[in-house]
């Protein structure tokens, strides 16, 4: 069966804002392996609209290796992006979910393939509330913002979680691989 890993780009302090960090080459290439490794992304609307920046670098490159590969990278994943408003997505490799998370991913997991990848934090909320998750690839930037969105926020039980492994990056961050302890 396929695993659903969440991977997402959080502050110290808890907040997901891909900003705040900054993404060196070590980082870019990290996810570009990623999204290389994985069969699908899930997004929900808001953050497949920031991802579309990355279309941008395919057509303007910005003479820094990582980025394009990783631009080249997003593009060809297949993506399931989960909205209310958007009729079409405007990206070859991406289409509207035909049925809701929980439906979607189980639908997922039947078909054979590569791992799914979650990287949208309303997303990602939602399924760990459905006990979909099966990893947490948080990768931790060394910055505190104050302030932001928390990513784990409407989580109103607890979650016991283990952590697997780590992979620390020269420039100071840093990725938690966590697993769910099932009971």
């Amino acid at each position: 069966m396929r695993k659903l890993i969440a991977a997402i780009n959080m502050t110290v302090d808890g907040f997901c804002d891909h900003t705040a960090g900054i993404p060196d080459e070590a980082i870019h290439k990290h996810y570009t392996g990623l999204l290389n490794d994985a069969g699908v992304i899930l997004y929900g609307r808001k953050t497949f609209q920031l991802m579309e920046y990355w279309k941008s670098v395919l057509k303007d490159p910005t003479a820094e290796p990582s980025m394009e590969e990783f631009a080249i990278a997003i593009d060809k994943i297949p993506k399931i992006v989960f909205s209310r408003t958007l009729q079409n997505t405007g990206w070859k490799s991406a289409r509207l979910a035909d049925q809701d998370p929980a439906e979607e991913v189980s639908a997922l997991r039947r078909q054979p393939g590569k791992d799914i990848l979650v990287g949208s934090p309303g997303l990602i909320v939602a399924l760990t509330k459905l006990n979909l998750i099966d990893e947490y690839q948080l990768c931790i930037h060394p910055v505190v913002t104050g302030s932001g969105l928390p990513l784990f926020r409407d989580i109103t039980e607890t979650i016991n979680l283990q952590l697997v492994k780590t992979k620390p990056f020269a420039g100071g961050a840093i990725i938690l691989y966590y697993q769910p302890k099932r009971v």
